[in-house]
Parts: C-alpha cells; sequence; structure tokens
C-alpha cells in the first residue's frame, strides 16, 4: 500500500529511540524526510544513521529540551529554513514518567507528569502550526496510553497527564479540520519500550522477553491486556505512519488503542 509519503517532511518528537524511533523507521521507509528530535546527541546520531540507511534522503537529528519554549521554537525554525517552510508529519510521542501510588506522589512529581506529558506536545504543536499550515496536507499524531481507560492504581500521574493530552489532541481536531489538518491519538497498552525492560530488570524479571515482562506488569500494576504478552515498539509505529499519512483522508478526532485487547467494554 502506497501511504502517499514520499518526500513528505516529518518530525518526530522523543524519535531517537523506542516507539518514536519505531515510527521514524517507518517513516523513512515510506521515502519521508525525517526529523527526529530529542535531548541525547549520541542516540540522534545512531537514529540518523539508520534513518538514512531505510530511505530518509534528508535525514536530520535535531537536539532540544521541549520544556524549553525557545528550544522547541529554535527547532521548527531549522525546519522551515531547510524544508521551505512546510511540514507535513508532527508526530508527539515523548510521555510522562512519575509511576507510584496517590499517597507517594509529590507535588513536584504531579506537576512533572503534566510538562513532560502535555506541555511538551503543546509546545511543538504551538511551533510546528505555520508550518503544518503552509503544507499542501499535514497531519499530527500524539501518543497517549491505553491506562487512561483501564485505570491502574500505580499510575495516577502519568494517566491523568495523558488524559490530559487526549482531551487537548480532541480539541486540536477541531480546531484544525477547517484546515483539513488532520489530528488523531495513538493509544499504545504495555510495550517493552526501553524504559518498562528497564524496570523489569530491576525487579529481577528478564524485561527481554515479552510473555515474561507481561507477567511482571500483570503482578505489579494488573493484567492489562487479553494477549499474554507486552507488545513491541514496532508493532506500534505502523499504526502511527498509517495515520499520519495521505492515505488517511478522513480520519480525525480518533484515539487508537494498540494494547492486545484491553478496551472490548
Amino acid at each position: 500500500m502506497d501511504l502517499g509519503l514520499a518526500n513528505a517532511a516529518a518530525a518526530v518528537i522523543g524519535g531517537s529511540r523506542g516507539m518514536g524511533l519505531a515510527t521514524a523507521r517507518c517513516l523513512a521507509e515510506e521515502g519521508a524526510r525525517v526529523a527526529v528530535i530529542g535531548r541525547t546527541r549520541a542516540a540522534l546520531d545512531s537514529a540518523v544513521t539508520e534513518l538514512t540507511g531505510r530511505g530518509s534522503r534528508e535525514a536530520l537529528g535535531l537536539s532540544a529540551d521541549i520544556g524549553d519554549a525557545r528550544a522547541v521554537d529554535g527547532v521548527f525554525a531549522e525546519l522551515a529554513e531547510r524544508w521551505d517552510g512546510e511540514l507535513n508529519v508532527l508526530v508527539n510521542t515523548v510521555g510522562p514518567g512519575a509511576p507510584g501510588a496517590f499517597e507517594e506522589l509529590t507535588d513536584d512529581q504531579w506537576r512533572r507528569s503534566v510538562e513532560d506529558g502535555v506541555m511538551g506536545m503543546v509546545r511543538c504543536v504551538r511551533s510546528a502550526l505555520p508550518l503544518l499550515r503552509k503544507a499542501r496536507w499535514a497531519r499530527i499524531v500524539n501518543f497517549s496510553a491505553h491506562s487512561t481507560q483501564r485505570q491502574s492504581v500505580m499510575l495516577p500521574a502519568y494517566t491523568a497527564a495523558k488524559a490530559m493530552l487526549t482531551s487537548v489532541s480532541k480539541n486540536l481536531s477541531l480546531l484544525l479540520a477547517k484546515d483539513e489538518i488532520l489530528v488523531n491519538v495513538v493509544s499504545p497498552g504495555s510495550i517493552a519500550s526501553e524504559s518498562l525492560v528497564a524496570w523489569a530488570k530491576s525487579v529481577g524479571v528478564d524485561g527481554d522477553d515479552p510473555y515474561r515482562l507481561m507477567d511482571a506488569i500483570a503482578e505489579h500494576f494488573g493484567h492489562p491486556a487479553q494477549m499474554p504478552r507486552a507488545g513491541l515498539p514496532e508493532e506500534v509505529g505502523p499504526v502511527a505512519v498509517f495515520l499520519a499519512s495521505r492515505r488517511n483522508s478522513y480520519m480525525t478526532g480518533a484515539n487508537i488503542n494498540v494494547d492486545g485487547g484491553s478496551d472490548f467494554t
């Protein structure tokens, strides 16, 4: 299936690792020009090398702290200069941390969850909008979480931030519909991200085994899916890329689960 992404200009926030990198890989394989934006220079350089090898003609790695509005503005100013002021695709994959029971979380952890989980996305969309509006077609895809639909008592701050992101995304889909800029949300379930694998190893579980990883998640957080294993980043990337593509021409304001089956009620 031709997704219509050849030579499209795409930016992936948090695109140097995990689900962000998996999404960037799919974009590169479809022939898009891909910019990955993150903090760690070494990870960005590694991602650019890989994306170039997968077919992205103008892969870029741009270092920025999305907690800094001026830094975010600077990144999109650089993209505007390189890509003639246009951007077709913006994917936001950065999310909050701060797991823990309600009584354990400090005010600062609540604030950081909203800052990392929502405000980074807000800054990136705000800075990117002039470029997206100038392009002949444009898509925004934001990463939320299935825990907004199936709660865990160990993730109240994380889930609250993701629910806020989902709400803001829905509002953006309404705002930007007149511009025919489609805005959708992907809600991954228990995916074997670097942070989740590292957590499993910290509790003595082989996080590289998706079945053992799911067992550990079920023990500590409650079983989150019908399937017996955790998902993989490469199982999420293609869904995000379809939503980001020209092939998706009429879906907006949607929240798509990629979670091994958890929301059948």
